[in-house]
C-alpha cells in the first residue's frame, strides 16, 4: 500500500465507522494532509503527488460529517484493504480505550477478557476477521508494544496486547490493515492494527493545551471515581522543534456478580450415588453420568487505577531531516477481591443420599443432597490480591531523512516492556454447611442454576465453618520485553512506466518473555508450626453480600481484605527465598519459564500505478532463533540443567534422585512472506472500486503454548496414570495463506456500500493433543500416612498440550454507511466467519476416563464468532451531537479451560473423577452504548458516555462432545458487570 506520510495524515476521523460521540473537531492539530494516491493519474500527476507528499499540509476539520467524508476518501485511495479511525481531541470518542474506538469497524471483534477468567466491563483484546486475538498484531507507530496481564491465570502470556493499558486519548489514528504488505511488521496472520500517536509539529498553533475532567459512575458498586486526561503541546515559531506532553489518571470501581461451575465430574461406578440412581457398573470405573463441580455465588470487586502519560520531542534541524524521541508509560493498579461461596458437589454427589434428582443428556441436572452430621456440603474461597498490576511502556528514537528529491530513509531504535504482577494472594478456603442439606437445579444455558445450602449463610458461625486449607501462588512477576532497530527506505521513480516507488528495509529485534519466581502454599502446610484449625482465633466480625445470580444462597458473609491479610500472615507459610538452605521453601518451579527470540527481517516492496489501477507487490524474509526454557521434574531435552533441590514441592531424596530441572529447547526457522495488492477503478468518477489481495503471513505461537505453566492431577494409586495440562516448546510458527476480494461503492461524499470476501489457509495452527510424561506424584509422595519418609514417588501423566494442526477460515464482510439529510446518519455492518481446525486428539473417552491419541476430527477455531453485527445512528449540528451504538457477536470457542482436580479418586484407576480440561465457549452477547455532546464555545464542551447500557449477561458454557465426552453444551459461568456512566468537561486553549 502506498502509505506515505501524507496519506496517513489525511486519515481524519473515521466518524461513522467507529463507536463514538464526536464534538466539533479541533483544527489545532493538523489532522494532516493531502491525498497522494496515484490511482488514475498521468505521469505528470504522479510526480506532482510525490512533491505534495514531501510537504505536510493542513486539513481543517470542523465536525463529524467532514471527518467522515475525509475518512472515506482515505479508505478509497489506499492501495490495500484498510480501515482508518482518528481522534484529534481528548474526549471525542465514546471509548475508554483504543479497542472501543475500533469496535464498530467491519471485521473487528472485541473481547472483554484475556482468557478463561470471564468477561469484565471493559474491552480488553481486539481481533480481526473471526480469528483469535493472538493472530492480530497490534503495533504503536509501527513497532511492538510490551504487554502484561494483571490476572494471575493470564500470566502464561499471549502475544495479544491488553488494550486496557491504552486510553483512547493517546490516539491520532488507528489504521487497521486487513491485507498484508512486505513493509509491515510480521506477526499478524489475520491482520495488523497500528496505533498512530500524536506528534508535536503536527499541531497548527504554537501553544495548545487540552484537558478533560470528570468522573465515572459504576452502577453495581454504586460508586463515582475521577477521570482526567491532559495535553500540552508547544513548538517554536519556525516549526523546527516541538514538545508534546500527555497525562492520564483514570479510576474506576468494578463489581462483577457471577456464578461459576468450575468444571464437571463423572459419577464413579460402585459409588453410593451410582447404586441409588441405578447406573451401570462399567469396567472403566465411570458411569458416564456427569454433574457440575462447585456451583455457587461469586462476587468479584476491583479498583482499576490507570495512570501514565507520554512525552514526545520532535526536532527538524534541516528541511530534509527530522528526529523524534517518544516515550510512553501506562500502569494499572488492579487490586481485587474474589469471593466464591460454593456447593460442594464435586466430592459429595457420589457419596451422598440424593433425592429430587433429574438426568438429561448424561447430565445430573438437579438433585437434593441430604445432610449428615460432621459432613460439609459447601466450600468457600475468599481470595484477596492486593497489589496486582500490569504495565506497558516504550521509548523510541526515530529519524526521517530525505536524502534526495526521490529518496527517503527512516530509522528507528527502540525498547518496550510490559509486566504483569501478582505479589500477594491472601486466601482462606473454608468448609461450610456442616450437617446441612443442599440442592441445585440447572436452567439450561440461558439462566444461572438454582442453588441452596441450608442454614444462615450471611452470618459467620464457627460451629458450622472449618478451615479447608490456604492455597495460592504469589511473588509472580511476568516480564515481556523487546529491543529493536529498524531502517526503511523508499525511492520514487520519475519515469519508470507503471512503477511508482520502491520500498526496502531491514529490522533486527530481541524479544524476551519470562516469569522467573513464584512461591506457593504447601505441601504439608497443615504441619507448619503456626497452623491452626481453632476457629475461635479467627475474626468474629464479618461483612456480607447478596448475589442476584445466586439468590437461593441468600446473603453470604465474608472477611475484609485486611482480615485475610492478617490471617495469612499468621497461619500461611510461603517462604520467599527459594534457597536450598530454606528446608521449608515454598518456591514453586512449575510457574517459571523463560523465552528469548532473536528476529531478523528484510523486505522489498514495489508500488505501481496506471490508468484506473494501482497496487503493490513485495516479499518479506523473516528469520527467528528461538530459545525456550521450561521446568519439569525430569530431563526432557538434551540441553538441561539440574537437578535443583530448593523446593519442597520437588525435594531431592537421600539417594540423589528427585528435584526439578530446567529444560531448554532451541529452534531456528526462516520464511519468505510474499504479498500482492491490486485495486481497480470500475467507472469514470472513481466511485466504484474492486480490490484483490493475496499474501502469506506469519504468527509466532503464544508464549503460554510454548512455555508457560504446567498443571498436574495426581493419581491416588501407585502405577496409575495422572493427567495434566502443559506447554509444547516444539510448536512451529503459524503460516497463513490469505486471499481477499472486495467491492466498494462510494455513492455519496459520506456514503459507502461495500462487500468483501476473505479466506485463510492456516498451516501449523494449534489445537490440543496428548503426550505421556513422568513427574513427581505429590499426592503419594507427601501422604505421610502411607509414605512417612517422604521418598519421591513418580507416576506417568497423560499431558494434554498444544500440537500443530491445520485450519481454514472463510468469511464475508458487509458495510453500509448512509447519510440522512444534513445532520443525521447511520451505519450497519455485518461480518460472517466460519473456521475449523483438524488434527487434534481427544483427551477423554465418552465416559470421562482418559483417551490416548484418539483423533478429534474437526473443531472450531479460537475466537471465531460466526456472526458479528454493528448498528449505529448519529446526529450532529454545530452545538449538539448524539450517537447510539449496538454491537452483537455470536458465541465463540475460547479455548480449553483448565479445571482444578477433584478429591474423589476413581476406584478402578486411581484417577480423579474431575476432568482437568474442558472446551470453553462464550455465548453470544450484545452491547449497547450511548454518547451525547454539547459544545458551549471554542474552549469548553461537555460529553456524556454510557457504556453497557443493556447490562449484558455474559454466559459461558462447556461443550463436552468436542473433547470426546458424552454430553453436549452445559453451563459453566454467568456474569454481570452493570452499567458505566462517564461525564466530562473538556477544556481547550
Amino acid at each position: 500500500m502506498n502509505y506515505r506520510k501524507t496519506l496517513l495524515a489525511a486519515s481524519i476521523i473515521s466518524g461513522l465507522c467507529i463507536s463514538g460521540t464526536l464534538f466539533a473537531q479541533d483544527s489545532d492539530q493538523a489532522a494532516t494532509n493531502t491525498n497522494t494516491n496515484t490511482t488514475s493519474q498521468s505521469k505528470q500527476d504522479q510526480a506532482k503527488a510525490r512533491e505534495q507528499a514531501k510537504t505536510l499540509g493542513t486539513v481543517m476539520v470542523t465536525g463529524l460529517r467532514e471527518s467522515q467524508a475525509l475518512s472515506l476518501d482515505t479508505k478509497k485511495d489506499a492501495d490495500s484493504h484498510v480501515e482508518v479511525v482518528s481522534a484529534v481531541d481528548i474526549g471525542k470518542l465514546p471509548a475508554k480505550n483504543v479497542a472501543d474506538t475500533i469496535a464498530q469497524l467491519p471485521g473487528v471483534n472485541i473481547s472483554d477478557a484475556a482468557g478463561s477468567e470471564g468477561g469484565f466491563d471493559e474491552a480488553d483484546r481486539a481481533s480481526l476477521r473471526g480469528s483469535a486475538p493472538s493472530l492480530t498484531l497490534t503495533t504503536v507507530d509501527g513497532h511492538n508494544i510490551g504487554s502484561g496481564d494483571w490476572f494471575i491465570t493470564g500470566g502464561g502470556g499471549t502475544r495479544s496486547v491488553s488494550y486496557a493499558m491504552l486510553p483512547s486519548e493517546i490516539v491520532s489514528q488507528v489504521v487497521v490493515h486487513k491485507t498484508s504488505e512486505a513493509s509491515l511488521l510480521e506477526g499478524g496472520a489475520a491482520g495488523t492494527i497500528d496505533i498512530i500517536t500524536r506528534k508535536p509539529l503536527e499541531f497548527s498553533k504554537q501553544l495548545s493545551a487540552e484537558a478533560s475532567v470528570g468522573g465515572v459512575y459504576s452502577s453495581l458498586p454504586d460508586t463515582t471515581k475521577p477521570q482526567f486526561n491532559g495535553l500540552v503541546n508547544w513548538k517554536n515559531d519556525s516549526d523546527t522543534f516541538g514538545i508534546l506532553a500527555q497525562g492520564f489518571y483514570e479510576v474506576r470501581e468494578l463489581q462483577r456478580d457471577g456464578q461459576e461451575m468450575l468444571g464437571y465430574s463423572y459419577i464413579p461406578t460402585g459409588s453410593a450415588a451410582a447404586k441409588q440412581l441405578g447406573l451401570p457398573n462399567n469396567a472403566s470405573g465411570s458411569t458416564g453420568v456427569f454433574y457440575p463441580n462447585l456451583p455457587g455465588s461469586v462476587l468479584f470487586t476491583q479498583e482499576r487505577k490507570r495512570k501514565g502519560g507520554s512525552i514526545d520531542l520532535e526536532w527538524k534541524p534541516l528541511d530534509n531531516l527530522t528526529f523524534n524521541l517518544d516515550g510512553f508509560y501506562s500502569h494499572m493498579d488492579a487490586t481485587d477481591y474474589n469471593r466464591n461461596y460454593m456447593l460442594r458437589l464435586r466430592d459429595r454427589v457420589p457419596t451422598s443420599t440424593l433425592s429430587n434428582y433429574t438426568i438429561d443428556g448424561n447430565i445430573l441436572t438437579g438433585a437434593t443432597l441430604a445432610g449428615a452430621p460432621g459432613v460439609s456440603q459447601g466450600i468457600y474461597d475468599m481470595i484477596s490480591r492486593p497489589g496486582e498490576s500490569e504495565s506497558s511502556q516504550y521509548v523510541t528514537l526515530d529519524s526521517n531523512w530525505q536524502a534526495t528529491q526521490n529518496l527517503d530513509f527512516k530509522f528507528q531504535l527502540g525498547t518496550t516492556k510490559g509486566t504483569g504482577n501478582t505479589p500477594v494472594q491472601d486466601i482462606m478456603e473454608m468448609d461450610t454447611g456442616y450437617g446441612a442439606s443442599s440442592s441445585y437445579s440447572t436452567h439450561g444455558l440461558s439462566s444461572p442454576m438454582g442453588v441452596s445450602l441450608g442454614g444462615n449463610n450471611g452470618v459467620y458461625n464457627p460451629a458450622t465453618v472449618g478451615l479447608d486449607w490456604i492455597f495460592g501462588d504469589q511473588g509472580i512477576h511476568v516480564v515481556d520485553k523487546e529491543n529493536w532497530f529498524q531502517a526503511d527506505g523508499e525511492f520514487d521513480f520519475d519515469d519508470a512506466g507503471a512503477l511508482s516507488s520502491l520500498q526496502f528495509g531491514i529490522r533486527d529485534s530481541r524479544h524476551t518473555h519470562d516469569s522467573l519466581f513464584a512461591v506457593a502454599q504447601g505441601p504439608n502446610f497443615a504441619t507448619d508450626i503456626n497452623f491452626t484449625t481453632n476457629s475461635t482465633l479467627w475474626p468474629a466480625s464479618t461483612q456480607s453480600y447478596t448475589n442476584p445470580l445466586s439468590s437461593g444462597l441468600g446473603s453470604v458473609w465474608y472477611w475484609t481484605p485486611a482480615q485475610l491479610a492478617q490471617l495469612n500472615n499468621t497461619y500461611a507459610n510461603r517462604a520467599s527465598t527459594g534457597l536450598a538452605s530454606d528446608v521449608a521453601s515454598r518456591f514453586y518451579p512449575f510457574d517459571i519459564y523463560q523465552m528469548t527470540e532473536t528476529n531478523k527481517a528484510a523486505y522489498l516492496q514495489v508500488n505501481f500505478a496506471g490508468t484506473n489501477w494501482s497496487g503493490n507487490a513485495g516479499v518479506r524474509l523473516v528469520g527467528t532463533d528461538e530459545n525456550i526454557g521450561y521446568t519439569a521434574g525430569s530431563i526432557q531435552q538434551n540441553n538441561y540443567s539440574g537437578p535443583y533441590c530448593n523446593s519442597a514441592f520437588y525435594p531431592c531424596g537421600t539417594d540423589g534422585t528427585g528435584g526439578w530441572y530446567w529444560n531448554f529447547y532451541q529452534a531456528h526457522y526462516t520464511k519468505a512472506l510474499p504479498s500482492f495488492n491490486l485495486k481497480f477503478n470500475l467507472n469514470d468518477d472513481g466511485s466504484l472500486l474492486a480490490r484483490f489481495a493475496a499474501s502469506q503471513t506469519l504468527t509466532r505461537q503464544d508464549y503460554g503454548q510454548l512455555a508457560g505453566f504446567l498443571t498436574l492431577s495426581d493419581p491416588e494409586k501407585v502405577g496409575s496414570m495422572g493427567s495434566g495440562l502443559g506447554p509444547n516448546p516444539e510448536l512451529k510458527p503459524l503460516v497463513s495463506t490469505n486471499f481477499d476480494a472486495s467491492l466498494e461503492w462510494y455513492f455519496a461524499p459520506r456514503g459507502l456500500l461495500s462487500a468483501s470476501v476473505y479466506a485463510m489457509d492456516l498451516n501449523n495452527y494449534y489445537d490440543y493433543g496428548t503426550v505421556t510424561r513422568t513427574y513427581l506424584n505429590s499426592y503419594l509422595t507427601f501422604n505421610q500416612a502411607n509414605n512417612p519418609t517422604g521418598a519421591p514417588i513418580y507416576s506417568q501423566y497423560l499431558i494434554s498440550q498444544p500440537v500443530n494442526v491445520n485450519g481454514t477460515l472463510k468469511g464475508v464482510e458487509l458495510n453500509y454507511i448512509q447519510p440522512i439529510g444534513e445532520h443525521f446518519g447511520t451505519q450497519v455492518s455485518y461480518t460472517y466467519a466460519n473456521g475449523h481446525s483438524s488434527g487434534g486428539t481427544y483427551l477423554y473417552n465418552a465416559d470421562g476416563t482418559f483417551a490416548n491419541n484418539v483423533a478429534a476430527g474437526s473443531r472450531p477455531l479460537y475466537g471465531t464468532s460466526k456472526s458479528t453485527v454493528n448498528v449505529s445512528a448519529f446526529y450532529e449540528d454545530k452545538q449538539w451531537n448524539a450517537r447510539v451504538n449496538y454491537t452483537y457477536r455470536s458465541s465463540f470457542y475460547d479455548g480449553m479451560m483448565p479445571v482444578q482436580a477433584g478429591t474423589l479418586a476413581n476406584a478402578v484407576t486411581g484417577q480423579s473423577n474431575t476432568m482437568p480440561l474442558l472446551p470453553y465457549y462464550q455465548a453470544g452477547a450484545g452491547y449497547l452504548s450511548l454518547s451525547l455532546g454539547y459544545t458551549l464555545n471554542d474552549h469548553v464542551s461537555f460529553s456524556f458516555d454510557a457504556m453497557n447500557l443493556n447490562n449484558p449477561k455474559l454466559r459461558y458454557y462447556d461443550y463436552g462432545y468436542q473433547a470426546g465426552l458424552g454430553f453436549g453444551k452445559v453451563p459453566e459461568a454467568f456474569y454481570q458487570n452493570g452499567r458505566q456512566y462517564y461525564l466530562n468537561v473538556n477544556f481547550k486553549l
